[in-house]
């Protein structure tokens, strides 16, 4: 048996490809039986993520933790129950496996695998979206493991979905989802020149999702709490 950082990277690496996967997949699918109906098209788009991620939590969770997003896995150093050097690690198995997800969709419908997308998400209603989205997504994660661990995979699941619709920007809410989707001109595409100021409101929810915490819930993490359900010892 590998050992428990390979583990942990390959749980972060595999769960966020099957999870860009499944973003640009279904986004692909929706748009393609949507014949041009565009809430019908997000509302499959929707569904599909919001399914696999109470899957991948699930079964991951206990693994690495479930990030599959480097604000989460950053939010979760700053409250030191991980550390910086497995941050590094997980931010990088996440953007490859998010790249690995986006070519995994292509394939899977026949579309030139290496892309850039067309679809420009810019401007002060995006942005302040996209934080909007991570504050609600971290601020769910530690409220849900401060009060009700067993509950994060269905709270996290049911945050997005709900964010795909009440938020301009559909919650991308992940900085290594939005650096893979930037690689698919399709439904779920963003223009690579859109990235970056998506990085930066969504590093500033979480944040903000962290302060709201530590006000709310306190600083230190109960006994029985985990960074996301990981229960590997280190």
């Amino acid at each position: 048996m590998i050992g428990v950082g390979m583990r942990r990277l390959a749980a972060e690496l595999i769960g966020t490809a099957l999870l860009v996967a499944t973003v640009v997949g279904s986004g692909i699918m929706a748009e393609t039986l949507a014949a041009g109906n565009v809430a019908v098209a997000l509302l499959g788009n929707t569904i599909a993520t919001g399914a696999i991620l109470y899957v991948l939590i699930t079964v991951l969770g206990p693994v690495s933790g479930a990030h599959f997003n480097p604000a989460v896995s950053v939010v979760f150093a700053l409250r030191r129950e991980i550390g910086w050097g497995r941050v590094g690690g997980y931010a990088a198995a996440q953007v490859v496996g998010g790249i690995a997800g986006t070519l995994l969709a292509h394939a899977m419908f026949g579309e030139a695998l290496f892309q850039l997308s067309l679809h420009a998400r810019s401007g002060g209603a995006q942005w302040l979206s996209e934080g909007v989205a991570t504050f609600a997504l971290v601020f769910t994660i530690l409220g849900a493991l401060h009060h009700r661990s067993e509950n994060v995979p269905v709270a996290v699941a049911l945050v997005i979905v709900a964010g795909y619709w009440f938020t301009a920007s559909t919650s991308f809410a992940n900085p290594a989802v939005t650096i893979a989707r930037a690689l698919s001109n399709t439904f779920a595409g963003i223009a690579p020149g859109d990235v970056p100021a998506f990085i930066l409101a969504q590093f500033a929810g979480a944040l903000a999702a962290l302060g709201a915490a530590h006000g709310l819930f306190g600083w230190t993490p109960l006994p029985d709490e985990q960074p996301s359900l990981s229960a590997l010892p280190d």
